[in-house]
């Protein structure tokens, strides 16, 4: 063989090497993605198997606040029947303005507010907030990353010729934007 089919050889080798490499990269950021959405569904299911636990905790002390507790388990249910990112991002505010109001009435009621079993589960559920939130972080960081390689040429261009397409992030929703008023 003389060097110019060694030249072309080579540069086809490393072609196919880059293009495989590409493709890895994609199907690697696809799989975090997946992971990280899964990490998302464990602490909204930690969230959704708190709550029966502390509306009841709270109905002996609220009998009169039915429609609040209502509320936490009509959005509770919707969590759980959330197929698709959206509907679980909106689900999931739903859930939070719900739980809200159930804290808000809480404030009423010392001994609730007293209460051990009660404030376990408000504890749990902080924690599991904060957990949801670097789990929605850590899902936005994947898909970043993802997206930004099919954003990028060469490798975008590749990408999409294997069927590879941009993500979704998870986004606050239009209540979560709006400017908190603290008002003493």
């Amino acid at each position: 063989m003389d060097i110019t089919t060694w030249i072309i050889f080579g540069g086809v080798v490393l072609v196919v090497l880059y293009v495989w490499s590409v493709y890895n990269s994609l199907a690697i950021g696809k799989v975090r993605i997946k992971e990280a959405l899964s990490g998302i569904d464990v602490q909204l299911k930690r969230r959704i198997d708190l709550i029966p636990n502390l509306v009841e905790s709270v109905k002996g002390y609220v009998k009169h606040e039915k429609t609040v507790l209502e509320n936490v388990t009509k959005a509770r249910t919707a969590l759980m029947k959330a197929n698709t990112l959206t509907a679980k991002a909106e689900s999931n505010n739903m859930l939070t303005d719900a739980l809200k109001s159930l804290f808000a009435v809480a404030e009423a009621y010392p001994n609730l507010k007293a209460n051990e079993n009660f404030l376990e589960l408000q504890r749990e559920l902080s924690d599991t907030e904060s957990k949801i939130a670097y789990s929605r972080q850590f899902y936005n960081g994947n898909v970043r990353d993802y997206n930004t390689t099919l954003a990028t040429f060469p490798s975008g261009t590749i990408g999409r010729m294997f069927g590879f397409s941009d993500m979704e992030f998870f986004a606050a929703s239009e209540e979560e934007r709006k400017k908190v008023e603290v008002k003493f």
